[in-house]
């Protein structure tokens, strides 16, 4: 080991290379200086039927034309401009990977060339993760990414099995936050109002998820499946989201069949800074440890804020304590829609303009009772804008003191604050300046959603036996397990089930009644160890929700199940 580690000759070969323009794979960098060039031809002027788009460094020209000879001028016009550009900076661009699509029902397709290479007419093309075909019926793009989708089923499959592997509720979380997110990319684009042909694709790519999480069979509808596994239809779940984004992202409304707030209505979330980075408060003027100890101080004002959401609605109060007098209180009732947090900022925010209208010489000491909006408000890329608010007064006010003080432990001005919160609820004087949180949005289009897959599910055609069990639809799983789902939709190693789909000559158990899930479970003489009373006809319905509600019975159904699955042989009609 002494020999290898001593006297040994190292040789280091250098080189170097100018390089006058680019920058390394990975640079921190780039991007910003390779904006401040491309920021030049996005703020030349274009003429009105030209549109420039840019992400990175792939660039999309829209141009729009009445006829086929102005179409290819404008576009020539256009593809020169953005040529010079090009020349000026010193870039190079990839005429084997620029194509243009024409929306348009012309037959002749245009002659577009670029610097004198002729410009190749696809009939899709792929920018920012979305297929865009010249129809505009997105299944180019759904075909894609059903493709992949299948791609991620078999492997899928490769780390659980119907009956070995990892968990159903694994399987389902699997689904729901990989599977369903990548589905769901760009979806307010292209699924805000979906076609039939889009949604028989949906659930065409949704089905074997939910065959493999539920270890269904495979003649299994995905209509009975979907409320088993607590999963809205897919395209029903994209267009939720599509509606979402449009009305809180992107502000556009929606029609007032789906709801009747207006994207005003809405709470933006702020973004960047509030203020330049240098510009923060001072290291005294927020505190977590407990204020209470300040109260009892005579040269300070002491500030109480609280908050109250009863069945009677939302409020929010104030009171100012001074020399042991209660010299000031204020109180509002906010919208019932608004949540609690909503509700701590907007009076902390009316707390600090009162206090920064106070005499100079006088130091204010604020006591709130939740730790989230003095963190929100003291941060200054919070993305509400009511804690930025709060945020700025501070700045310019460092007299102005916030502290934390523990709830509902006895502190007088905390308790009359809350009081007044309360009293608000009911007959406090309407503030309006609020707007409604996002959770109010999605609740409503929620909801929205679950109507519509209730009336679909009710009028149905397909998995009546699960109707008759789960006649409403919920979001929350039922739990149920492989033996379950075979037992209560009826596909499974039945005689009577074999008959049906033309597996088996006769639908009889070896025991000489008919092979049904009901005759296992109650009659069959190879089944008596799990057997349970057998009900009226009348009462076979009601039978079953007792069954599906009752975990030993249901124990007793995985019990035959598996037995009729290991002993198949026994239960062949002679």
């Amino acid at each position: 080991m002494n020999d290898v580690i001593n006297f040994r000759n190292a040789r280091i070969k250098e080189d170097a290379k100018y390089n006058a323009q680019g920058c390394p794979q990975g640079s921190c960098s780039g991007p910003a200086l390779w904006n401040l060039v491309a920021n030049e031809i996005l703020n030349q002027v274009w003429p009105d039927n030209v549109r420039i788009q840019a992400f990175a460094d792939d660039f999309v020209l829209v141009i729009k034309a009445d006829t086929n000879k102005s179409l290819v001028e404008d576009t020539q016009s256009a593809t020169t401009q953005f040529s010079s550009w090009c020349s000026e900076n010193e870039l190079a661009i990839s005429t084997e990977k620029t194509n243009y699509i024409l929306f348009s029902k012309m037959i002749r397709s245009p002659k577009i060339t670029w610097n004198g290479y002729k410009i190749n007419r696809v009939k899709s093309f792929k920018y920012l993760g979305i297929h865009v075909d010249d129809r505009f019926n997105w299944l180019e793009h759904i075909n894609k990414q059903g493709e992949k989708a299948i791609k991620m089923q078999q492997n899928f499959k490769r780390i659980a099995g119907g009956n070995w592997g990892i968990s159903q509720i694994h399987r389902w979380t699997l689904y729901k936050t990989v599977i369903e997110r990548m589905l769901a990319h760009g979806s307010s684009a292209w699924c805000l109002n979906p076609t039939f042909k889009m949604k028989r694709k949906l659930s065409s790519i949704q089905r074997p998820f939910l065959l493999h999480i539920s270890g269904a069979y495979r003649t299994t509808s995905t209509a009975a499946l979907q409320p088993i596994l607590g999963m809205t239809p897919l395209h029903m779940q994209l267009q939720f989201e599509a509606r979402f984004t449009s009305i809180y992202r992107l502000r556009i409304p929606l029609p007032p069949f789906i709801t009747d707030t207006q994207p005003h209505d809405l709470e933006m979330k702020a973004t960047g800074w509030s203020t330049h980075p240098s510009e923060h408060l001072k290291p005294n003027q927020i505190s977590f440890e407990d204020g209470e100890a300040y109260i009892a101080r005579k040269d300070i004002i002491n500030i109480f804020t609280d908050d109250s959401k009863t069945e009677h609605g939302v409020g929010a109060a104030f009171c100012v304590l001074t020399n042991d007098i209660w010299v000031y209180q204020w109180s509002a009732k906010l919208n019932d829609n608004n949540t609690v947090f909503q509700a701590e900022l907007t009076a902390l925010h009316e707390t600090v303009i009162y206090a920064s209208h106070l005499p100079n010489h006088n130091t204010s000491k604020i006591h709130v009772d939740n730790r989230a909006s003095i963190m929100a408000s003291s941060n200054s890329k919070s993305t509400n804008e009511t804690a930025r608010k709060i945020f700025k007064i501070l700045l310019s006010n460092p007299r102005i003191k916030v502290s934390w003080v523990k709830a509902h432990a006895g502190n007088i001005g905390n308790e009359r604050a809350d009081q007044l919160a309360k009293d608000a609820t009911q007959h406090g004087q309407l503030y309006s300046h609020t707007k409604l949180p996002e959770p109010h949005i999605k609740g409503l289009l929620r909801k929205r959603m679950l109507e519509e897959w209730q009336t679909s599910w009710k009028n149905s055609d397909t998995g009546r036996k699960i109707y008759n069990i789960l006649p409403s639809v919920s979001l929350r799983p039922t739990n149920w397990n492989r033996e379950d789902v075979i037992f209560f939709s009826q596909h499974g190693p039945f005689p009577a089930y074999l008959k049906r789909f033309h597996l088996s000559d006769s639908d009889y158990c070896s025991c000489g009644g008919i092979g049904t899930a009901l005759h296992y479970a109650t009659e069959c003489i190879y089944t008596v160890s799990w057997h349970m009373r057998k009900p009226a006809p009348n009462f076979e319905q009601e039978w079953l929700k007792r069954v599906t509600s009752n975990l030993v019975s249901r124990q007793k159904i995985r019990g035959i199940i598996k037995f009729i699955s290991e002993n198949r042989d026994l239960f062949r009609p002679p």
